[in-house]
């Protein structure tokens, strides 16, 4: 058995009978007596154990002699990851960005599909994943000393009128303020109690930068070292409906966080990252090499977990969620046993709930 998501035939045994549809693509479970194998979700009546198989890839269970089982059809999973990962990579490079209907030509799916896929997998649909990107290359251009001409058109804008259109720049302030390190930008924040201590919700004009837990003191300390150019002004009112949402959040009662608009920076790999924890629903775990897969670099699963730590927006960037093989809680930006409060209150099914560091 070549190594999967989870590191042990048991805990591969455990996803197959709680139908962990996280772990589809991951690995791959075969029956001797009917020479089927399926997706660890199958709804098929579930077979005992000792004539159950485990491969890592659909290949490798049909090279030994098994077929794919026509009710859950799991040669499709690894068929959709590659679409997905190919549109990224396409996302990624092209300028200007390829509409749907020339991705889903590309990779071999129809629109439709290709955008409820994409979108299953990190989150964002390809046109969102698309904006941001064109926003990335923006940003590293005008760090790097570019002017605002030069860099709107290396990052793939097609005019100056895109580069300034409400709906569709993501840089959140002016460029010529950012390439001066956001300076003239002014940021609105508050230290509220919730139910898992005191909370700092900061946000510019154009949505979320900052959500963290921690000391009230120390949590505006770091928010002044962080964003030592710009204006800093308390203000609780202006930032009531982000409040009222991570309330609710926190409640179990509050609507999806994905809606709320944000405002952060990171590096090209910290926001795809980010893109994909944001599509992992309440109540699911991934683990930080399923992350990787997900982001169409499997070895980079010690950098996946460097950019869940360096994570500015908790709960908005469910960062709580990634959890080490096996299921064990690994360290948390804001405390380990806030990731534990936050999994227990979503119902997570986790069955080890130790700290690993």
């Amino acid at each position: 058995m070549n190594d999967t998501g989870l590191s042990t035939d048991e805990a591969r045994w455990q996803a197959v009978q709680r139908r962990d549809a996280a772990q589809d693509g991951q690995f791959y479970y075969a029956v001797t007596t009917t020479g089927v194998y399926c997706r660890p979700s199958c709804p098929s009546r579930r077979p005992q154990r000792g004539n159950v198989r485990f491969f890592s890839d659909p290949a490798a269970a049909q090279a030994a002699g098994f077929r794919a089982c026509l009710r859950c059809k799991p040669g499709e999973v690894a068929n959709v990851q590659r679409a997905v990962a190919q549109a990224q990579e396409l996302l990624d490079t092209a300028k200007p960005a390829p509409t749907l209907a020339q991705l889903g030509a590309a990779v071999g799916l129809s629109p439709f599909h290709l955008q409820r896929v994409f979108k299953a997998a990190l989150g964002v649909s390809p046109k969102g994943y698309a904006l941001a990107r064109r926003s990335q290359r923006l940003k590293a251009e005008l760090r790097g000393g570019s002017s605002v001409t030069t860099a709107l058109y290396d990052a793939g804008h097609a005019s100056p009128r895109t580069l300034y259109d409400p709906a569709t720049d993501q840089l959140g302030m002016s460029p010529g303020s950012y390439r001066r390190g956001g300076a003239g930008q002014t940021i609105r924040y508050t230290v509220a109690e919730s139910s898992l201590g005191p909370m700092l919700v900061a946000a510019t004009e154009r949505g979320l930068c900052a959500v963290r837990f921690g000391d009230g003191a120390a949590l505006v300390s770091e928010l002044e070292a962080e964003y030592p150019r710009a204006t800093l002004e308390a203000d609780a009112a202006a930032l009531q409906s982000y409040l009222s949402a991570l309330h609710a959040e926190l409640a179990g009662r509050g609507p999806a966080l994905q809606t709320l608009p944000s405002d952060v920076a990171g590096t090209e790999f910290q926001r795809r990252v980010w893109a994909v924890l944001r599509g992992i629903p309440s109540g699911e775990t991934r683990s930080y090499a399923q992350v990787a897969e997900l982001i169409g670099q499997p070895g980079a699963v010690r950098a996946v977990a460097r950019a869940c730590a360096s994570n500015p927006l908790a709960l908005v960037v469910p960062c709580h969620r990634v959890v080490r093989k096996g299921g064990a809680l690994s360290g948390y930006r804001w405390g380990v046993e806030r990731k534990r409060a936050l999994l227990e209150r979503e119902g997570s099914a986790l069955r080890t709930m130790s700290p690993v560091d």
